[in-house]
């Protein structure tokens, strides 16, 4: 038998760095081969999404991030910003490839970092070296590898077990969270303990109710019965008594028989808090708010606005701009990084909440940061001839328009005091006729 052979168990602790014996094996040493531990249940990427608080938290955060607006930007001198047309904003604005929307390619990569802690999108050129296409990768078929000169490249082996060599300027890699700069880690492989307390929980409560042999109620007779007495009795009890309609008769039995109603023991049912608990747990994981995995056990009107304003700064916000820096830096080359930018509209969360936008336009509005066109553009509204002025509390009076009616206002209020005053309001000021011009 292979597992008797004593090098084996040398040459996994080598590779692992840990050790292990064949008489006391541990998790790894039956991974290794291949052979599942505990109860067959083996935490990886993908068997975590059998969690359903995995797989809520994974598609939170993965259709959160494709559903928002990512265009490109020009920078303006001195300060400033307007869209622009560009075919990296095509790219991830409708289709990255023939085969693929913009939503569907944003969230496989985010899905690929959220359990993966990487996310890998080969870059196709043309002969002009312009970006052609973008095609996702899963992360568990790409390898970080150097050349003997130390530059980075990745190893990429396809579905039939081909690989080939992409350049480090030819792979759009977003990381995670990680240790060395260059390579994020999975979550659920460093969390993997509470998946797997998850996932055991969940198998344990399917076996309870499949398996368990669970009786709502037991009826004891004092003496043997026949096997037509059994039948008749059977039948009669079923007849008066099983069903909601008959739930709350009042029971009779005869010839001394006693009835006990069965509960699910307190041991038993202990796995319903377990499971509460280890949402929770995954939901801090990934940083999402325990309402939305639909746990309102503290939740309320006013905590739940709360929570969704910190879920778009604090866990929405940081993968934003790690995207948005991978982008700005693999997409564009070094002139256009300069002058061309992509960001994301965090704004677009409001869209679900009429009266927080309506308020936020208004404020916007009023101090002149945004126009009638530029609220009716994050509407998707078409634009209204004048509506391109902006203006401010001061009656009203549009921007531009600023300088020249404090200058009519200021000349107003001197005429009002008397033809010929001087700004300080002193009669008699240079070239007034009436004093011979006198200063």
């Amino acid at each position: 038998m292979i597992l008797k052979i004593p090098f084996i168990s040398k040459w996994f602790a080598q590779r692992s760095g840990e050790s292990y014996t064949l008489e006391n094996p541990s998790r790894g040493m039956y991974e290794a081969f291949g052979i599942p531990f505990g109860r067959g249940i083996v935490v990886t990427p993908a068997t975590s999404m059998r969690s359903t608080a995995v797989l809520g938290c994974v598609r939170i955060l993965a259709e959160s991030i494709a559903s928002l607006p990512l265009p490109v930007y020009r920078r303006l001198k001195p300060r400033g910003k307007e869209r622009t047309s560009h075919v990296v904003g095509d790219l991830l604005g409708k289709s990255p490839n023939p085969y693929m929307t913009a939503f569907t390619f944003r969230e496989t990569l985010m899905a690929h970092i959220l359990l993966w802690g990487n996310a890998y999108a080969e870059i196709e050129t043309d002969e002009r070296g312009e970006i052609k296409a973008l095609w996702p990768i899963p992360p568990y078929r790409v390898e970080h590898m150097e050349t003997a000169a130390g530059d980075p490249f990745f190893r990429v082996t396809d579905g039939q077990g081909k690989q080939h060599n992409v350049p480090f300027y030819s792979m759009l890699h977003i990381p995670g969270l990680g240790f060395d700069g260059r390579k994020g880690i999975s979550v659920i492989q460093w969390a993997r303990q509470s998946v797997e307390l998850a996932l055991a929980t969940e198998q344990f409560g399917a076996e309870f109710f499949a398996n368990g042999t669970n009786v709502g109620a037991v009826v004891t007779h004092p003496a043997h019965l026949s096997d037509d007495a059994y039948k008749r009795l059977t039948k009669s009890l079923e007849e008066k008594y099983s069903g909601l309609g008959r739930a709350h008769r009042m029971m009779f039995l005869e010839e001394g028989m006693t009835m006990a109603k069965n509960t699910i023991p307190p041991n038993d049912a202990q796995f319903l808090e377990t499971r509460k608990f280890q949402t929770s747990e995954i939901a801090r994981l990934f940083r999402v708010p325990p309402h939305m995995l639909a746990d309102l056990e503290r939740a309320t009107f006013s905590n739940i606005e709360q929570q969704s304003i910190d879920f778009v700064t604090h866990t929405l916000r940081p993968w934003a701009v790690r995207i948005e820096q991978a982008i700005n830096i693999r997409l564009f080359d070094s002139n256009e990084q300069k002058r061309l930018f992509v960001e994301f509209l965090l704004e677009g969360m409001l869209r679900g909440d009429s009266a927080a936008r309506a308020s936020f336009y208004t404020q916007m509005f009023m101090i002149g940061v945004y126009s009638q066109n530029d609220i009716r553009e994050k509407e998707n509204d078409n634009p209204i001839e004048g509506g391109d002025r902006y203006f401010v509390p001061l009656n009203m009076v549009p921007v531009d328009k600023l300088d020249e009616y404090l200058k009519n206002k200021v000349l107003t209020a001197g005429a009002e005091k008397g033809g010929g005053n001087d700004a300080k309001g002193n009669e008699g000021a240079a070239g007034d006729p009436a004093t011979g011009g006198q200063d």
